[in-house]
Order: C-alpha cells, then structure tokens, then sequence
C-alpha cells in the first residue's frame, strides 16, 4: 500500500509523536481558553451579580494566571483593558474575600458599581532582584465595574497579580529547573524557602 505524503511526513517525524503531543498540548489550549471564555461570557452577564465576575477574575489571578502569556487570555475578557504592563511585582495573598451583599457596594448606577474585595496578604516578590518582601496586612481594594455590551467589566483598578502562596512556590520552582545560571538558580531556591516560610 502506498503512504500519502502526509503519512511519510509523520513517520519521518520520528514517528510523530512529538507531532501529536505538540497537537495535543495545542487543542487542549485551545479548549481550556475556549472553555473560560465561556464561563467568562456567562459570568460577567449584566443578568448577573457583578460580584460573580470579580470573584471569578480574582480566583483565576490568584492561581497564577495572570503570570503567563498564554494563560492572561483567560483574564483578559473581564477587564475593559486591553493589555497590562509587565508586572515586576507580585503580591502573595493568603486570601482574598469579595463583598457579595449589595448594601456593601456603591451603586453609581444601574450600569456601574464599586465593589470591596479585602485581601490578607503575606508580602510581595520583587521579580527582577528575586526577591522576597514580607509584609502581613489586610488591605481593601475596590473594583469599578461598568456594564459594556450587556456585559460586567472591570475598568479599574489595574493592580499587580495577586497570587496565591503555593503557586507562587511552583512559579519559582519552575524557574529554578530552567535556569543554568548557578547564581540565578541559589537565589531563586532563596527565594521559594522565604516564600515556605512565610506566616
């Protein structure tokens, strides 16, 4: 039997399975954004407590996902920004709470309110230096949300990530296993035992 041009490219390929798990990894990309651009568009619905969107946004930012390239897309559809800066820091949050009840927000308007979100954070990590600063507090943050196309926003404030404790430990991990340089590497495991050790 004789084999297509694009069979005896996947056979060369070395039998193609870096191919196939390059393809893979690929569609399940795909998927998981598809899939939280769904829950996105169901969530910041105007039919819907804009305390849904902030808890939902806040949630995705504290498990990192606003650290990556190809994970900030699934962020990006609750903000009325278009793009961030890049971030030199990161705040480590313990955890966050969003004011669910109405009576908490101020109401500007039916189509705009403002919103509490108290987070008890334990510090923040200074990306470029490597660099763990401790500072336990609580601190409050209000999210302006307007209703854009029939659709919660968030139009401010634009803040730093706010990530959680253990998955900042992966991030730098992760780092850790990449990098080459020796003096790079020992600040970076510096860094994680800070971040371990923290309240």
């Amino acid at each position: 039997m004789q084999k297509t041009p694009f069979l005896r490219s996947i056979r060369t390929a070395n039998a193609g399975s870096s191919i196939f798990q390059w393809l893979a990894s690929f569609f399940i990309l795909l998927a998981w954004l598809s899939s939280a651009d769904n829950l996105s568009a169901q969530t910041a619905s105007i039919s819907n407590s804009p305390a849904e969107l902030v808890k939902r946004y806040l949630t995705l930012d504290y498990k990192g996902a606003r650290l990556d390239a190809l994970s900030v897309e699934a962020v990006a559809s609750y903000t009325d920004w278009s793009e961030e800066p890049t971030w030199g820091q990161v705040i480590i949050v313990k955890s966050f709470v969003v004011a669910e009840n109405h009576r908490q927000w101020d109401v500007v308007d039916q189509l705009e309110v403002v919103i509490p979100v108290t987070f008890h954070t334990l510090g923040s990590v200074y990306l470029e230096a490597a660099s763990f600063h401790q500072d336990v507090k609580t601190e409050e943050v209000r999210f302006r949300l307007k209703a854009v196309n029939n659709r919660w926003k968030i139009i401010e404030p634009m803040i730093p990530p706010h990530v959680g404790q253990k998955r900042m430990m992966n991030v730098v991990r992760e780092a850790w296993v990449k990098e080459t340089d020796q003096t790079k590497r020992e600040r970076l495991e510096s860094l994680r035992d800070e971040l371990r050790k923290a309240p």
